[in-house]
């Protein structure tokens, strides 16, 4: 009516503080998405690593060679997430597997999905001939139980246990705690290198430098900086890393050369 005051719209005072809650809940989800994995820096011997963590009860950890819609490679990190983006996945994490040979494919064992794909090989080449020749090789498995190991390739045919993912590589850094005894303190061969280990049967530690380093070095930080009983070296120069939010790491992009093989750790887009 004319001269009757304008009313006034009240609100419940909980409701700004239902707004603020949502806000901080949508924070906290992208926070925890962000850091579904365990990724940090990490200096060891005056070098800079870049260390990830996967839990195997919480996270799936995957090998991919080929893509499953038209058979080919999928060669790249970019390529892998580019797939996953397509089938409504979100790339979490993301290494390249092991050596791989001329041909582009495994130059030992492989398993994707509980498939051998490339059979465990056995055969002991010219040291001179690559990193694969070194003494021991090994091979870094996922078993059919959810349980993961790295063993060198004598113990791990020994053991005959189904696999649901694995990948053979070489050298071996650390066996039952001792550093691989080919390696040299003060050696000169200095590259950009990646490995993995399982701290515990469900805990794996993927680490890459961010720097060239030497193997002892390297072998030293999954030894002593990281706790590993049993590491094995993935490959050199073209390793890098991908994780989620934080983009990529370890060897600079120029370095790289079409993978034969990749982990990665999928989520919900």
């Amino acid at each position: 009516m004319p001269g009757s005051p304008a009313p006034v719209l009240t609100f419940p005072r909980w409701r700004p503080l239902i707004g603020s809650a949502l806000l901080l809940a949508l924070l906290v989800g992208c926070t925890q998405r962000a850091r579904a994995l365990d990724s940090e820096e990490r200096e060891f011997d005056g070098q800079r690593f870049h260390v990830v963590s996967i839990d195997l009860t919480r996270q799936s950890l995957s090998l991919h060679w080929r893509n499953p819609d038209d058979g080919q490679a999928y060669g790249s990190i970019d390529a892998l997430q580019q797939w996953g983006t397509r089938h409504g996945k979100r790339l979490l994490f993301a290494a390249n597997a092991g050596i791989y040979d001329h041909k582009d494919a495994p130059l030992g064992l492989y398993v994707e999905g509980g498939r051998t794909l490339v059979p465990l090989n056995r055969a002991r080449g010219n040291p001179a001939a690559g990193n694969f020749s070194l003494q021991p090789n090994g091979v870094f498995a996922v078993y059919a139980d959810g349980h993961a190991a790295v063993r060198t390739t004598e113990a791990f045919k020994a053991e005959g246990k189904a696999t649901a993912l694995a990948t053979q590589s070489g050298p071996m850094l650390v066996i039952d705690g001792q550093l691989n005894a080919q390696f040299v303190d003060d050696s000169s061969s200095m590259k950009w290198r990646s490995g993995v280990c399982a701290t515990s049967p469900t805990r794996v530690v993927f680490a890459v430098s961010e720097t060239p380093v030497n193997f002892h070095t390297f072998a030293r930080l999954f030894r002593d900086g990281l706790g590993c009983h049993d590491a094995l070296y993935l490959d050199g120069s073209i390793s890098q890393f991908y994780v989620d939010g934080e983009g990529y790491s370890g060897a600079p992009s120029f370095m790289l050369k079409p993978y034969a093989g990749i982990f990665a750790v999928f989520g919900d887009s």
